[in-house]
């Protein structure tokens, strides 16, 4: 861990109590933490407080989080309990966890560390290691019955994360970046930038560890980071804060689009004769692009193909032979996996290829 003066117990600054602020209006805007608008007493007689779980690494957006939370904690607004997954990744991290449950314990909150082992695979390390600590986080947030994952990603990592999408070319959804919430996920900070985290943690004197992994080049993510500094120092622009905009911008149009092509998608296969694995072309030819992509996309992903399969290109590709293809013979467009989707004169077909 950096510098700092050991854990204690948190005091007020601005930044702090703008991170405070954060997490309560972050539960006042969803059902689950509309407790948190009765009034402190009302609270204790009906021990109606949001239970959460906070998600920890050990470094300053999560330690920034996780002192908010233990002060909301200990006034009763909300029920806390600390997660750290130690990925096992760098050398120590075994001993970061362990000082991230003893700072909790003097804040007043239980801490569960869970070791996992993370291997890249087809998905890569930074993707091996985010899958592994969701299970984690969800599988505690089950076995305790609370209301929330709280995780500390931050307007900064929304940017990068935007940032990210526009390298490689992406759609609406993507540079959407991360939602508010997720399922349980809720992200309190992602309106706040990371400097707020640090100010949050120097005031307090609080010890945070600086990964060694977010100064490693061979990630895309710390190369964003880095050049989303430079543009920013260099063009004089708030680039972090207008590509969280774009992010909201674009968030409210892909949700839009999706809710209505799920909406085109349930009449297209919710009739009683159709099978969940064909869909009729007449219906789908008359789609505009936004939409009719969106509508093939879900339909495969609701027969069970991998997300990872349905890149743009390939979902491009069946579009073009809808439009291109009602009232011919039929042609195919092949998955991976050894699934195809046959597409017909009068409708779509997705099946298993038989491999000799």
């Amino acid at each position: 861990m950096s510098t700092g003066e050991g854990a204690r117990r948190p005091t007020l600054d601005p930044a702090s109590a703008a991170i405070r602020t954060a997490v309560r209006e972050a539960l006042t805007a969803h059902p689950d933490g509309a407790a948190c608008r009765a009034s402190r007493a009302a609270r204790a007689a009906s021990r109606s407080a949001p239970q959460v779980i906070v998600a920890v690494s050990g470094g300053a957006d999560s330690m920034a989080l996780l002192s908010a939370c233990a002060f909301l904690h200990r006034r009763g607004e909300l029920r806390a309990r600390a997660v750290c997954v130690d990925h096992g990744l760098q050398p120590g991290s075994a001993e970061v966890a362990e000082r991230v449950r003893a700072t909790a314990s003097e804040w007043g909150v239980d801490t569960e560390v869970v070791a996992v082992e993370v291997t890249g695979g087809l998905e890569g390390l930074e993707a091996a290691a985010r899958t592994a600590r969701y299970r984690v986080l969800e599988d505690a947030r089950r076995r305790s019955g609370a209301s929330w994952v709280l995780t500390a990603h931050t307007r900064n990592d929304q940017a990068e994360t935007v940032l990210l999408g526009l390298l490689r070319g992406s759609g609406t959804r993507s540079l959407a970046g991360m939602a508010p919430t997720t399922g349980r996920i809720l992200r309190p900070l992602l309106g706040l930038d990371r400097a707020l985290t640090e100010a949050s943690c120097r005031a307090q004197g609080i010890a945070v560890w600086d990964d060694p992994m977010n100064a490693d080049a061979a990630f895309a993510r710390v190369r964003a980071r880095t050049l989303l500094a430079r543009l920013e120092a260099e063009l004089g622009q708030p680039i972090t804060a207008n590509l969280a905009r774009t992010a909201d911008l674009c968030r409210a149009d892909a949700d839009c689009l999706d809710e209505w092509a799920e909406s085109v998608l349930e009449q297209l296969t919710g009739r009683a004769e159709t099978r969940p694995d064909e869909m009729g072309l007449a219906g789908l030819g008359v789609l505009d692009d936004a939409i009719l992509s969106r509508v093939l996309r879900s339909w495969l992903l609701s027969l069970g193909v991998p997300a990872q399969n349905l890149g743009a290109e390939r979902i491009a590709d069946l579009c073009r032979l809808v439009r291109t293809r009602v009232g011919r013979g039929p042609t195919r467009l092949s998955l991976p996996g050894d699934t195809e989707v046959v597409v017909g004169r009068d409708r779509l077909r997705f099946r298993t290829v038989d491999v000799p």
